[in-house]
């Protein structure tokens, strides 16, 4: 049986410029990447956020017709969307900030809905770490409480945000983002760190050098698969963390072998993101897509070996 999942984070509109060419307005936000990529494994989920009255019935349409529960959404009347906008550079890993809007953030009060207050799996995507602690205080007694984080909260929340990593049994972070919270270059170091403020479960991602997964000893690298073309990097990390994060719930099990799978989910979701601007491809996909997808990453480092 399916556990509900309830997922935190953002529902805005985005403004990007990579090599490949240039957006006008378009969606975005971590919510938004979370549960398109999440839908896909047909569970309950349920997004918390905040809107403003600018935000087009077309996208909250789009969002319910892929099954994603919005009574926990709330419309501030007279404010606009958060809104985001930057520029990639050439080698699409380094992105510079053009405009950053907060709108109606300032003035999110997250509620959750009674009917996911019992949900098995909680994501946290990357917002305040104090928005993030007054949803899971709103929680009954999930049994997998998954966060994500950035730079911004490391640096200007370091108090709040190690508070919240206490709190949770997995961190889904970047590689820069681990050394910078550990202040230690090796990953394995890292992971051991922050292993030690409380999460059981550390996932680096590397991006197009894929996922570190660790679990006390055990470590699970997952490959990155090798595509032609990249587009627009944004939201890869939030469809990834969707990704895991649906698996599991529709898996029913958060055993570390099912959390090796979720993790070849999660890139899998990643690599499809990444192929065009914006929620384009995950608008779009199928779930047979999907199955070819995996068996391609599954062919990547599926190999035998015989020892003389």
């Amino acid at each position: 049986m399916n556990d509900k999942l309830l997922v935190l984070g953002t529902m805005a509109y985005d403004a990007i410029e990579s090599p490949f060419g240039k957006t006008g307005k378009i969606l975005g936000g971590c919510a938004t990447y979370i549960g398109l990529a999440a839908s896909q494994f047909k569970i309950q989920c349920g997004l918390v956020s905040v809107i403003g009255d600018d935000f087009k019935t077309a996208h909250t349409n789009l969002l319910s017709s892929k099954g994603l529960d919005l009574s926990g959404v709330v419309t501030i009347p007279g404010e606009k969307t958060f809104f985001w906008s930057g520029k990639y550079h050439n080698d699409l890993n380094t992105r510079t900030t053009i405009d950053t809007q907060l709108n109606v953030l300032t003035k999110f009060d997250p509620k959750v809905p009674e009917k996911f207050k019992d949900a098995s799996i909680v994501l946290l995507g990357n917002l305040d770490p104090n928005i993030q602690a007054a949803v899971l205080d709103q929680m009954s007694a999930p049994k997998l409480v998954v966060m994500d984080t950035m730079n911004f909260w490391i640096e200007s929340y370091r108090e709040k945000l190690d508070e919240m990593i206490r709190r949770v049994d997995v961190l889904s972070i970047n590689d820069e983002e681990a050394r910078q919270l550990t202040e230690t270059h090796s990953l394995v170091e890292a992971a051991q760190k922050l292993q030690a403020l409380g999460p059981q479960y550390i996932i680096i991602k590397k991006g197009e050098h894929g996922a570190l997964l660790f679990h006390e000893k055990r470590i699970f690298c997952a490959p990155a698969l090798p595509l032609e073309e990249v587009f627009d990097p944004t939201g890869a990390g939030d469809s990834f963390i969707g990704g895991f994060a649906g698996y599991l719930s529709q898996r029913g099990s958060i055993a570390f072998e099912d959390m090796k799978t979720a993790v070849i989910m999660g890139s899998a979701m990643a690599s499809f993101t990444v192929q065009k601007f914006g929620t384009e491809c995950l608008e779009s996909l199928s779930f047979e897509q999907l199955k070819k997808r995996i068996l391609a990453f599954k062919s990547l480092s599926d190999f035998e070996i015989e020892l003389i």
